[in-house]
């Protein structure tokens, strides 16, 4: 028997709501595949699509509020060019995003009655975002909001959440704000709460911004088991920060072959070549950037030519300068440059023959780009004055 669209295992939305769909232009077959794409991102068998359709098509959308303290508002605007689901079709059909500084149609008075209302209407229930680091410094007067401090207001609504999202590096680890000397006392919320003794679950989506489809798959995912993702040692979901961005980068034959952009817009640059030498920093840092990527133009910051800067790894992005991983051309195995692990740079922990193995081929083709890299002088001298 051949299987059409309506015979899916998602067989439990209500006609409301499929109601309410077409009349927003989303047909079912579309909703199916939204389900289906959220179970592939969180690594969960297809049949998981089914819960995921349960949890969106209940009755009552759950409710999601979203505080702004030290930050960018970088986060919320890479959630504004999301577009599957938009930002719209988010906030007004899967969640019910009851606050947020930055899309609230209230504003003053209004706002943070809205705010407590809806504290006190799902308390223990609501999913609580935070998007920004909580300054201590100087009794935490660098970010306040209704004439509070962020650490009154998170110290008051962290514990009625049911789980709380740091979403974005300066939630998760403190942010650029933090870095040395940090005159504000930029603190990770995690600290935080370890400070004021908050045991409400928190969860890491660290980036700069954080993906738009990792808050979302992590949301549902709670919303539809009642439990977190599991999450790895820094406390991120491991569907999204369990594998190195240099295991993953479509410049990795590059590395492996030896073939590294020296400067910015040399020949090796222009031509896509890895960009470990001026500073990239993915050999060290767990995200799912290079699969998941951003918006819907189908890019990444290394695939428009700029190294990663680590923003999703604590101690990496916003402590350590590019110019720190930097090394001059050189026949040296990649194994050996700075900053690469045997078991995470290449993926594996080779075994010493394989290791003198491998150094030799690579100090052979490293050898060979060298004269390629040389002789390519002219050519880059000819390319670049064309390009001016």
């Amino acid at each position: 028997m051949n299987k059409n669209i309506s015979e899916n295992p998602i067989t439990h939305i209500p006609n409301k709501y499929t109601d309410q769909m077409k009349n927003k232009g989303i047909s079912r077959r579309e909703f199916i595949k939204f389900c289906t794409a959220i179970a592939a991102t969180l690594s969960m068998p297809y049949s998981f699509a089914t819960e995921i359709g349960k949890s969106i098509s209940q009755a009552r959308r759950p409710t999601v509020i979203w505080l702004h303290f030290q930050e960018c508002t970088g986060c919320t605007e890479s959630l504004l060019r999301a577009t599957h689901p938009t930002v719209e079709h988010l906030i007004l059909d899967l969640i019910s995003l009851d606050y947020s500084e930055t899309l609230s149609v209230a504003a003053g008075h209004q706002a943070e009655e809205a705010l407590q209302k809806s504290i006190t209407e799902n308390e223990g229930k609501f999913i609580l975002v935070v998007e920004g680091s909580v300054p201590l410094a100087q009794n935490g007067i660098f970010c306040k909001i209704g004439n509070r401090t962020a650490l009154d207001i998170i110290s008051e609504i962290g514990p009625k959440a049911a789980a709380t999202v740091a979403i974005g590096s300066c939630a998760s680890w403190g942010g650029v704000q933090a870095s040395a000397p940090n005159p504000t006392g930029a603190t990770a919320i995690g600290d935080v709460y370890k400070m004021v003794n908050i045991n409400t679950p928190i969860i890491n989506l660290p980036g700069c911004p954080a993906s738009p489809y990792n808050i979302l798959s992590t949301i549902l995912y709670y919303l539809t088991l009642n439990k977190l993702p599991e999450l790895d040692e820094q406390g991120r979901p491991k569907f999204a920060y369990s594998t190195l961005i240099h295991d993953l980068c479509e410049r990795r034959p590059h590395f492996d072959s030896g073939r590294f952009a020296e400067v910015y817009g040399d020949y090796g640059h222009r031509k896509g070549w890895c960009l470990y030498k001026i500073g990239c920093k993915g050999p060290e840092t767990y995200a799912n950037c290079p699969t998941i990527q951003f918006g819907d133009v189908g890019t990444w910051p290394v695939k428009t030519g700029h190294p990663c800067f680590g923003c999703a790894e604590e101690g990496v992005g916003f402590t350590k300068p590019l110019h720190e991983h930097a090394s001059v051309f050189s026949a040296t195995p990649p194994v050996a440059f700075p900053g690469i692990d045997e078991t995470k740079g290449i993926g594996i922990t080779p075994g010493a023959a394989a290791v003198a193995g491998a150094a030799a081929g690579i100090a052979v083709g490293a050898g060979a780009m060298a004269a390629k890299y040389l002789g390519n002088k002219a050519e880059d001298k000819q390319e670049l004055d064309e390009d001016s």
